[in-house]
């Protein structure tokens, strides 16, 4: 066999391969493009007040409140399983407990949670669409920093009815591979 018909084969048998990976590194072609800009869209124009929405962290622990987001604000007031207030802007955060009065600030320049404090929010730019999956009645949009993906990983769920979207969960994973999933009731 000459070494020119083993590269050819060879070449052959990997194109499925590079061809997936290309498919997965441009996310934002065709439908997935239209996805992307309606769930741009609506952070454009969302506006929670006092949602109520449940927490789990980490180590299985939940926790439930009320939150108010708009774009480059977040509160989230959580009520059990004691007192305790994330209020959060553009650039960093400050956590209350109130059981124990601890006061916890939190710079949001490289964590998954900054991209969607931005206003207004942009999923371009700083920040990478690294997936988009729809089914019937459902969207889910993955996304990361450009610059530093191993930073985290938020991934958020919409309900799709009627080309009208709302967000019903958002799930960060932080740099230490730890997953927090936020529930909106």
């Amino acid at each position: 066999m000459s070494k020119g018909v083993f590269s050819r084969r060879s070449l052959f048998a990997l194109a499925p391969l590079v061809l997936a990976a290309c498919a997965t590194q441009q996310v934002g072609g065709g439908p997935q493009n239209a996805t992307v800009n309606r769930v741009e869209a609506y952070f454009h124009t969302v506006n929670l007040q006092d949602a109520p929405f449940t927490q789990i962290w980490p180590n299985g622990a939940s926790g439930s409140g009320l939150i108010t987001y708009r774009p480059g604000y977040l509160d989230m007031r959580f009520t059990t399983p004691h007192e305790m207030e994330l209020k959060a802007s553009e650039r960093s955060a400050v956590f209350t407990d109130a059981a124990n009065g601890s006061v916890t600030h939190i710079g949001l320049g490289h964590s998954a949670l900054g991209m969607l404090l931005n206003n207004p929010v942009r999923l371009s730019g700083p920040v990478m669409v690294s997936d988009v999956q729809q089914q019937r009645g459902l969207v889910q949009i993955s996304l990361t920093r450009a610059d530093n993906p191993s930073q985290g990983l938020i991934t958020l769920r919409f309900r799709d009815e009627q080309g009208a979207l709302s967000l019903y969960d958002v799930r960060i994973l932080d740099a230490q591979r730890k997953l927090t999933q936020i529930r909106l009731d």
